[in-house]
């Protein structure tokens, strides 16, 4: 196995579960919030910043300089004139392309697949699901009432989606984004693994072939 699967993910739609376990299947390791510790690790950032601006593109002028006073472990001239939001995904954007560099792996959400555009064996995949399904998988983990499952669930789709749509090229959750979008409440979660691994397998065996 040699690819790199990245995955974004709707909220509710069991993407980080499902990027574990078919990491757990393959023997290699599945990356989302670790992300942020090896990218705080890297930069000099604390792990707290990267945590507050994780998959949020924060535009307050206030605050970014503010928070600018905090930050350290660049010294380009242009990357200190910039917003800390953007220091931030430039640190978890090196992070990423360092671990591909390592090898296999899965990395959830990010806009790793934009990171790793240019690399040759990834596999970008997007989950998304029924949101009936997402809700009662959100109320249940999180004892939440429907409602505020719901207003939780679009109000971190909408982060997601602002965040993907800021710092790439791209539009989050649209299949030109993608090589493979899949509902994961038509198969459930182990019936989803089961098909991204079939997928992967393909396209590896298709690239043996070329």
């Amino acid at each position: 196995m040699n690819t790199i699967i990245t995955i974004g993910r709707q909220y509710g739609s069991a993407g980080r579960e499902i990027g574990e376990k078919v990491a757990a299947h393959y023997g290699i390791k599945c990356y989302d919030k670790e992300l942020l510790a090896r990218a705080a690790k890297e930069s000099g950032f604390c792990t707290e910043m990267l945590e507050h601006h994780d998959e949020r593109p924060t535009n307050s002028f206030l605050y970014n300089l503010v928070m600018d006073t905090y930050s350290f472990g660049y010294n380009a001239s242009s990357f200190v004139d910039m917003p800390i939001s953007h220091k931030v995904f430039l640190a978890q954007f090196d992070a990423i392309k360092k671990l591909a560099g390592e090898g296999p792996s899965v990395i959830v959400g990010r806009c790793a697949d934009y990171a790793l555009a240019d690399m040759k064996n990834c596999v970008h995949l997007f989950i998304y699901g029924d949101e009936e399904t997402k809700i009662k998988r959100i109320a249940e983990k999180y004892n939440l009432s429907p409602e505020k499952a719901r207003e939780t669930m679009m109000k971190t789709d909408k982060q997601r989606q602002s965040y993907y749509n800021y710092y790439s090229s791209k539009k989050w959750g649209r299949a030109d984004s993608y090589d493979l979008c899949i509902n994961s409440s038509v198969l459930g979660v182990d019936g989803t693994v089961d098909l991204i691994i079939q997928y992967v397998e393909l396209c590896e065996a298709k690239n043996k072939n070329i």
